[in-house]
């Protein structure tokens, strides 16, 4: 999918040197004409090691200048912070609440690609910018319950990247006919001056009394008579399999600190993504998901198959019990069947020949899941955002059949689901891509944040065990906020 992009050759760091940076700007403007109305310089370069949660913190302060506090912003961490990402601010931006929304988005980013003229500096091979997006569950999406549009896709004017200890920061510069360069120079070099002294992040107390949480437990407590009402219609063949969420609020006695939470889930999840995705106006969704939806390098995919569950053991012993037990369960392996058949048969839909790796129990700090890696050879024609429209929503966060559960979701969920469950992620310029699925998250906007967790519901469910497996899964967010 990668498209022709002009690189600029140089052999020196432009560093702070203002007027050279001025000169450049000077040159790509004058390129501009009636066909190309606008280019994006892409301005890379080196810096010491810094931790990109540390950037955000400072950028979210207030009266930072040349930064706005409520800005557009995403966060991104890989399991075991192998990498961490930092998306801030908006240099352009696509935001959609239509049908075709993935063919939309995947414009967007062809678009923006080709505006792109990256200066490369000291052969930097994967200073390439990425482009940040958010699908919500469902197309059409109530903004005023959930206050994302159903496609979010931007390119940043900053970027920060902490990749095998070495850190990349980026600037996608916007030129048109009245671009003011020589402004535009000499605050970029005040932005990388500002960047590069800061230090990394330390959390304000450590040792912090938790905050007061008034918890709404309204819509949890009719969980159980939904999965009761689910299981006569999968008993009476209407589907197989049903995955209903239930929603949890709550309201601190302090605003919620976004970087805090972030800090906190990065702690206690280690092996789970942590992110967060801001509107600019206040509204963060954030989570640390143990699902990968699709990882894309070089052309080579990886998708997970992640269905069935059940909590840790106190023991060693006991956890080994409960995994051994998980796996014989016939159960959870039906639940987990039917999400590694769905993802096959998609994969092959788009002509690919995936290949199924052995079953595996995925342990995290509080739950264990079944887990069956997907991998195959990726077409390069093929568009990441296609491979995500055929995979959403997989079995594992919806159910099958998915056209008549999804319907079924609309009926019994009381509530908008938003990026709960929905496809988060990125994609830089030479096609490499990762999207995981939004669920062990929440919505936070100020003091209040509403959580969000689901169970499948199969053949041999048993209501009283479901709603426990999602008031299980809204302690990972519950122990966050308790301390932010």
């Amino acid at each position: 999918m990668s498209v022709s992009t002009p690189i600029i050759p140089e052999t020196e760091n432009i560093g702070y040197d203002q007027h050279r940076l001025e000169q450049l700007l000077l040159n790509q403007k004058v390129t501009l004409d009636g066909r190309n109305r606008s280019i994006i310089v892409s301005l890379s370069q080196i810096i010491d090691q810094v931790d990109p949660l540390s950037i955000l913190a400072f950028l979210t302060q207030d009266k930072i200048k040349n930064f706005a506090k409520d800005e557009i912003y995403f966060y991104w961490e890989n399991p075991g912070k192998i990498e961490s990402i930092l998306g801030y601010g908006v240099t352009q931006s696509c935001q959609l609440n239509i049908g075709d929304r993935f063919t939309q988005s995947q414009q967007f980013i062809q678009d923006c690609f080709h505006k792109i003229v990256k200066i490369n500096q000291q052969n930097l091979s994967n200073s390439f910018p990425h482009i940040f997006c958010g699908f919500t569950f469902f197309s059409e999406t109530n903004r005023l319950e959930f206050p994302f549009p159903s496609a979010f896709a931007f390119l940043p004017k900053l970027q920060v990247i902490q990749q095998n200890r070495k850190s990349l920061l980026i600037f996608n510069l916007l030129i048109d006919p009245n671009t003011d360069v020589k402004q535009l120079a000499k605050q970029t070099i005040a932005n990388l001056k500002l960047i590069t002294n800061i230090k990394s992040y330390q959390a304000t107390n450590q040792t912090q009394s938790p905050v007061k949480l008034t918890t709404n437990y309204e819509m949890v407590e009719g969980f159980k008579s939904s999965v009761a009402s689910a299981l006569q219609s999968i008993q009476a063949n209407y589907f197989q399999k049903l995955v209903l969420a239930n929603a949890l609020d709550l309201t601190s006695s302090r605003e919620f600190s976004i970087i805090e939470c972030l800090r906190r889930l990065r702690y206690y999840y280690p092996d789970c993504y942590t992110f967060a995705i801001n509107n600019g106006q206040n509204n963060c969704f954030v989570g640390a998901s143990p699902e990968r939806l699709i990882s894309l390098k070089n052309n080579q995919l990886l998708t997970d198959a992640l269905a069935g569950s059940t909590s840790r053991g106190n023991t060693k012993l006991e956890d080994y019990y409960l995994a051994q037990k998980l796996l014989k369960s016939s159960k959870e392996r039906r639940e987990h069947q039917v999400v590694i058949e769905f993802i096959v048969q998609r994969l092959i839909n788009l002509g690919l020949t995936p290949q199924i790796s052995p079953l595996k129990v995925l342990k995290l700090s509080n739950i264990q899941h079944l887990w069956t890696p997907i991998y195959t050879q990726l077409n390069p024609k093929i568009h990441p955002l296609e491979v995500v429209k055929q995979l959403h929503p997989t079995p594992a966060v919806s159910g099958f059949p998915t056209g008549i559960t999804c319907q079924e979701i609309k009926r019994y969920e009381t509530f908008e689901r938003g990026f709960y469950a929905a496809p988060l992620g990125w994609i830089d310029y030479n096609g490499n891509s990762e999207f995981i699925v939004g669920i062990r998250s929440a919505l936070i906007s100020k003091n209040c944040a509403r959580l969000y967790a689901g169970a499948g519901i199969v053949e041999g469910s048993e209501p009283a065990k479901e709603l426990a497996e999602i008031q299980l899964k809204f302690q990972g967010l519950l122990k966050a906020l308790s301390y932010c």
